[in-house]
């Protein structure tokens, strides 16, 4: 289809995580411009054109949708992505958004915490605090361990887990010199499992849910990988749906993805850590596709745009699935990323991207690729998702 017929989407962002994305609008008939800081994304060489700009500037993201003429637009994966989005489709009446300040109060995290306490949902014990005086109130009154968290970023940034006072006021010290707000969150560290809940809302309920459990390797506030079907009951799953129902209703939210991280606790009650409406990031909306059947990235973008996705159907895991980041054990030169015989069998794709030569300056941060997995049995998931950082391996030097 030529350019002239087709309308054009704004795509804040242009990742390797975007890339679903962009092949679902491009398949929905849309003409999609990525933009962003990365001028190495992954996505954007997938996109009809790019204007690399800072997402993170709304009022910049306001002036390139004027200036491109778009129909919609639509959020990449990070929270700054999601509020321009939500700002721009304000400011120009463009549907598939709940309002700015709406989202504010999704996505800060200490606004979110006051919302979940109003509607009586689990969260952790926490405080806000916007200077030293505040902070030593905080960790005098919490229970240690405690999480010190930037309100305003994802992806593990600027969270530390501390021990002890001396340990909170390092934290605390990053987590301020990493926001570009005023304030921090500290909060008691919940004990439990770690997993993942994307529901797609219709109407203010949940007509799609998905549910994972989340393995993380040396970076203990980054998702390294995600199997499913999850290990969370049907009564807690169910709280889930009531919880996000909830939110829905307070905030009038619109049609489309509302996504949950939560701790479950070991007597089986889920806390929600971390609540966002736009997609997770490192192809999580593609891990959701296999493992379901389920076009998640289409409905996503049919959302975002607007349009009617209540046919959605809601149906359960088919079968057992993980998706691996795969990340190094230490700083230095790639060589190569090595799968060992016994996985072999269980990939079903493989989307590397590291080049040998690439350096490691940051063994928490640095990925060479994503790998997905389909397994005989729930046995043979667990056992081989536990043994992944062996069994799929990059060689340094």
């Amino acid at each position: 289809m030529s350019q002239i017929n087709r309308k054009k989407l704004l795509l804040l962002g242009g990742s390797h995580a975007e890339i679903p994305l962009i092949k679902a609008a491009q398949d929905l008939g849309w003409y999609v411009i990525t933009t962003g800081n990365n001028r190495d994304g992954l996505g954007h060489s997938f996109a009809d054109k790019t204007v690399f700009a800072d997402f993170s500037d709304k009022n910049a993201m306001l002036e390139l949708a004027r200036n491109e003429a778009v129909q919609a637009v639509c959020s990449g994966c990070n929270d700054f992505a999601l509020l321009s989005t939500v700002y721009v489709c304000e400011k120009m009446g463009l549907q598939g958004h709940d309002s700015y300040a709406t989202s504010l109060e999704i996505h800060h995290k200490d606004r979110y915490r006051a919302l979940a306490t109003r509607l009586n949902i689990p969260t952790p014990q926490a405080k806000v605090v916007r200077n030293d005086l505040e902070f030593e109130d905080a960790i005098a009154m919490l229970k240690f361990p405690i999480i010190v968290k930037p309100v305003d970023l994802t992806g593990g940034k600027g969270i530390h887990r501390a021990e002890n006072a001396d340990e909170a006021r390092e934290a605390y010290r990053d987590a301020v010199g990493r926001t570009r707000e005023d304030h921090v969150v500290v909060e008691e560290f919940i004990q439990g499992t770690n997993h993942g809940f994307s529901a797609m809302l219709v109407n203010g309920k949940v007509a799609f849910a998905f549910a994972d459990n989340e393995q993380y390797f040396l970076n203990k506030y980054m998702v390294s990988g995600a199997n499913t079907p999850t290990t969370t009951s049907d009564a807690g799953l169910k709280k889930l749906r009531d919880y996000s129902e909830r939110i829905a209703k307070e905030l009038s939210l619109v049609d489309g993805i509302l996504h949950i991280q939560y701790i479950e606790k070991f007597d089986g009650t889920p806390v929600i850590i971390e609540i966002c409406r736009r997609p997770p990031g490192d192809l999580y909306i593609k891990f959701v596709k296999y493992a379901t059947g389920v076009d998640y990235p289409k409905f996503i973008v049919m959302a975002e745009t607007g349009e009617d996705i209540s046919d959605i159907v809601d149906v359960p895991t088919q079968g057992y699935w993980l998706r691996h980041c795969v990340m190094p054990t230490c700083e230095g030169v790639v060589r190569d990323v090595v799968f060992a015989p016994e996985i072999e069998s269980n990939i079903v794709e493989k989307f590397l991207w590291f080049k040998p030569s690439d350096v490691i300056a940051d063994k928490l941060l640095y990925k060479a690729g994503i790998v997905f997995f389909k397994f005989n049995s729930l046995v043979e998931m667990q056992e081989k998702t536990g043994r992944m950082t062996d069994l799929a391996r990059i060689i340094v030097e």
